[in-house]
């Protein structure tokens, strides 16, 4: 398997997570108009409003922890795919909750990554 995509998955992940952990607000520059997020099934068209759902959810402070990254090259544009099984910690929450979330990123022409697709679920049970 192509070990830069692998580079460029755990390298994207690391960077998502740490921007949600501290400075959420900043996510929105990781989306593009036409980005797509299925969030518990909501789905979500664009920056502005996937950034909107994402500084509205109802907790200030939180942690990932991340247990595995998986990741593919895809055939669209030189993108790859991006999956995520972890823990997310609140503040306050004596439990943790499990998450998977998917990206999808596709290259922009000035050599970085966007997120094309993003879907993200709690992991009950």
């Amino acid at each position: 398997m192509d070990e830069q995509v692998e580079k460029v998955g755990r390298s994207f992940v690391d960077h998502y997570y740490h921007l949600f952990d501290t400075e959420r607000a900043s996510l929105s520059t990781l989306y593009q108009p036409n980005s797509l997020m299925t969030f518990e099934g909501q789905k979500i068209l664009g920056v502005d409003q996937i950034s909107s759902k994402l500084n509205q959810l109802p907790f200030d402070q939180c942690r990932h922890v991340i247990a595995t990254t998986d990741s593919q090259p895809s055939s669209f544009a030189g993108g790859i795919v991006v999956f995520v099984s972890g823990s997310l910690h609140l503040s306050g929450e004596e439990h943790q909750l499990r998450f998977s979330q998917m990206f999808h990123l596709v290259p922009t022409p000035q050599g970085s990554f966007f997120v094309q697709n993003d879907i993200f679920r709690l992991n009950y049970g």
